[in-house]
């Protein structure tokens, strides 16, 4: 397949999984050479738990490597660009052992749907945080025009990579290298996207959107199970409206974020144990389509985390060492197991019970204060939490 065709068909996907309109998007997906973007990208080739890791680096310009690379750009999926911080530009081919990747372009459908919400038109001022390999920043180029456009880096190695390779494909945005959650201070844009997740809304960023603006921001915890999207637009006089809404899937956290996460040794014991006791309930589970309720459970009970390869609900708390099993054993019937000092179970229940009186919502309300802090709330006002202040050095490697 040549690339121009693997082109439309990853937008023939992206139409049919995704739900990609006609517009300005889809547009600039069928113009933007990714190989001209990516002309190096790895491929893992140990076995998931195999020490060391080892993955290959193809290169566009070997005819071998070409069949494999022109799947990975356009199969819609990650593409792996940096490991272990290296630079970019002048890589060999060849395999890398140990360490680990240090950057990717995001999931296609993820971004696609991101920059429609985005709503990006010719001659906006836009800030692209988190350059990666500079797909977010070629796509608003060729949208908007690249006079407005301004795509900002931690590492200098994407950033120098970034600006080379957009230049090849004619578009000359301003690249700049620096800490993600300061913006460009003394610049205002009509549109902010950040491609990493990240605990709250960096304020100097929300001072930095122009009147009818809008920004986009995953916002989670140090849990990767229940993300939510930070929509916050400047109105025409000058206030702040902002939302959070409950999403299903994010970008990677940022540089020096925290994470948990459930070690395999955990889930294996979480599956073989029997636990401390095992009742027969009534209640069922929360739904995965209750996703308001997740993100609440994100904030407000802190320190979870869901295995999502489990057949049915599971989830730990690697902190204490806490875990649930939740297993249907009739219709309307279920086994509960639980194990460890927190009663994951009653406190799941007790925050459905508030959910549902809140109105069952999936977004809330995000109060941006001038003194900085944030708060998300329901309409009612009855479920609600604080976003805890930003970490010095919160900036992240792009996607």
């Amino acid at each position: 397949m040549e690339p121009a065709a693997a082109r439309t068909a990853m937008v023939v996907e992206l139409e049919a999984r995704h739900g990609l309109r006609p517009g300005p998007v889809r547009d600039a997906l069928l113009a933007l050479p990714r190989e001209g973007l990516m002309p190096q990208a790895y491929v893992r080739r140990s076995a998931p738990g195999e020490e060391p890791p080892r993955w290959d680096l193809l290169d566009w310009s070997a005819p071998q490597d070409r069949p494999e690379l022109l799947g990975l750009l356009y199969g819609g999926g990650s593409v792996l660009v940096q490991h272990e911080g290296e630079p970019l530009l002048g890589r060999a081919r060849g395999t890398r052992s140990g360490g680990s990747i240090t950057s990717m372009s995001t999931v296609m459908g993820l971004t696609a749907c991101l920059l429609e919400e985005l709503d990006l038109r010719p001659g906006q001022r836009v800030l692209d945080v988190g350059t990666g390999a500079g797909v977010t920043a070629a796509l608003a180029c060729e949208i908007c025009g690249d006079r407005g456009v301004v795509t900002l880096d931690r590492d200098r190695h994407l950033t120098d990579a970034a600006a080379h390779r957009l230049a090849g494909l004619g578009f000359r945005p301003q690249v700049v290298c620096g800490p993600g959650e300061h913006g460009v201070p003394g610049r205002e844009f009509d549109r902010i996207f950040v491609s990493y997740a990240m605990e709250r809304v960096p304020s100097a960023l929300v001072d930095q959107l122009a009147a009818g603006g809008r920004l986009l921001v995953h916002v989670t915890s140090a849990s990767p199970s229940w993300p939510g999207l930070a929509v916050v637009e400047r109105t025409a006089d000058g206030r702040i409206a902002a939302e959070l809404r409950a999403v299903e899937f994010a970008h990677r956290p940022g540089h020096g974020m925290e994470r948990i996460w459930l070690s395999e040794q955990f889930r294996q014991r979480i599956n073989a144990e029997p636990g401390t006791w095992t009742q027969r309930s009534m209640l069922a589970p929360p739904a995965d389509a209750d996703r308001g309720l997740w993100l609440a459970a994100d904030h407000l009970l802190g320190g979870l985390v869901r295995d999502f390869s489990a057949e049915h609900l599971v989830i730990g708390a690697p902190g204490c060492g806490s875990w649930l099993r939740v297993e249907p054993v009739s219709d309307r019937r279920w086994n509960v197991t639980t194990q460890g000092p927190r009663d994951i179970w009653k406190e799941l229940q007790d925050l459905a019970a508030r959910w549902r009186a809140a109105g069952s919502p999936s977004r809330y309300r995000l109060h941006v204060d001038p003194d900085g802090g944030q708060r998300a709330a329901s309409a009612c006002g009855r479920l609600s939490w604080t976003l805890p202040a930003l970490r010095p050095l919160n900036e992240g490697p792009a996607t």
